[in-house]
């Protein structure tokens, strides 16, 4: 009866002791979230239940198995097993403290931060670090349990001993991956480019939406992901448009006829202007840029609060000048002259040009009808 009763009350009392302290603990994180619930991380540390239970459960067996008197032959085996077990199991709560305690500070700090930039910048910091951290505690993990068979202790001997020149081949080895690790750490910490800033990588406009301590994903646009090495933002120029705040100053360019009118193509770039909502009231401007001896170019420059604002504004500017153009002054347009050059805008009072021989086209050819929101120029 006892050979029966002891392994029960060993693996029974193991069991019921790991539920009991999961459950206090438990109880004790809910009782300081009802009492605290300006912080989120009493809340968060109670993700950790289960792998605490696994913890206890493995450490009581691992301590008092000897007790249990069951397959004596096996306990070498056994207790190898329980050691892995123990170890992985350790790692993975610590890994779920991290994750509470590195969320608990991004939504605290993000909550009162005033400076979005700042907040992104202390986001990305605390991403990486926990990615850091994540890894050390994988990579030590992982030392132990092989640690714990006796072929991996000689062979960890055995590199030890040479571990000059070991050393030696894993730098050299290792170059990209290292250099990649302390460009993570330079970006950063540098503050170069921050979760949910605005870039410009190899012609590609987008959004910054993960860092690792190896590569950058970067949002395109058109929702496209494309993957950048760390490397890149500290070896090469980018363009960053959320430094210095996120304001932003874009063209649109017009190419028009040598006749169109633009005193008053200006008052009505600026009544359009100001009407729209994507507008932050900045600055505005309406120039002859270029000349040619069939048409001139014609360029408004106008201020957004963001990039997707500007974009619309653009967008909108453009169709309504043309709108306007093609409706008030059809003779500006580009198009074949076939009158002779004595001829004014004058003869076209009708509205009609084709009367008088100018042959307006039916689409305007223009410098940015497939351009990107990465062509705006920074302010």
């Amino acid at each position: 009866m006892e050979n029966v009763l002891r392994p029960l009350i060993v693996f029974g009392g193991a069991i019921v002791l790991a539920f009991a302290v999961a459950w206090g603990v438990d109880r004790l994180l809910r009782r300081i979230d009802a009492r605290r619930p300006e912080t989120p991380m009493w809340g968060l540390l109670r993700r950790g239940r289960v792998p605490l239970q696994a913890v206890v459960f493995v450490a009581l067996l691992n301590l008092f198995y000897d007790q249990a008197q069951i397959a004596r032959s096996y306990h070498p085996t056994v207790n190898l097993w329980l050691h892995i077990i123990l170890i992985a199991a350790t790692a993975w709560l610590v890994l779920r403290i991290l994750a509470a305690v590195v969320e608990t500070a991004t939504v605290r700090y993000t909550g009162v931060a005033h400076d979005p930039a700042r907040a992104r910048r202390v986001k990305t910091q605390l991403t990486l670090i926990q990615r850091l951290v994540t890894t050390v505690v994988v990579v030590i993990a992982a030392s132990a349990i092989l640690l714990q068979f006796d072929a991996m202790r000689t062979l960890g001997t055995s590199m030890l001993a040479s571990a000059g020149v070991l050393g030696i081949v894993a730098g050299i080895a290792a170059q990209s991956t290292l250099g990649n690790l302390f460009a993570g750490l330079s970006i950063a910490f540098g503050d170069m480019v921050r979760i949910g800033d605005e870039v410009v990588v190899d012609d590609e406009f987008g959004t910054v939406d993960e860092i690792t301590v190896s590569y950058l994903v970067i949002r395109t646009w058109d929702e496209r992901r494309v993957t950048m090495p760390v490397s890149y933002f500290t070896s090469k120029p980018f363009e960053n448009w959320s430094r210095g705040g996120p304001q932003l100053t874009g063209t649109v360019y017009l190419q028009l006829d040598h006749s169109a009118p633009i005193a008053a193509l200006r008052k009505r770039t600026e009544e359009l202007v100001r009407a729209n909502d994507y507008w932050d009231g900045r600055n505005w401007s309406l120039v002859v840029t270029d000349t040619t001896p069939s048409t001139i170019e014609v360029r408004a420059a106008v201020s957004a609060r963001t990039s997707d604002d500007l974009w619309t504004l653009r967008c909108n500017l453009r169709e309504q000048l043309l709108e306007w153009l093609q409706r008030e002054h059809p003779y500006a347009l580009p198009g074949i002259r076939l009158s002779s050059a004595g001829d004014r805008p004058g003869q076209y009072a009708n509205g009609h040009a084709e009367s008088a021989g100018h042959q307006p086209l039916h689409q305007q050819s223009h410098r940015d009808h497939q351009e990107s929101p990465r062509e705006s120029k920074v302010s």
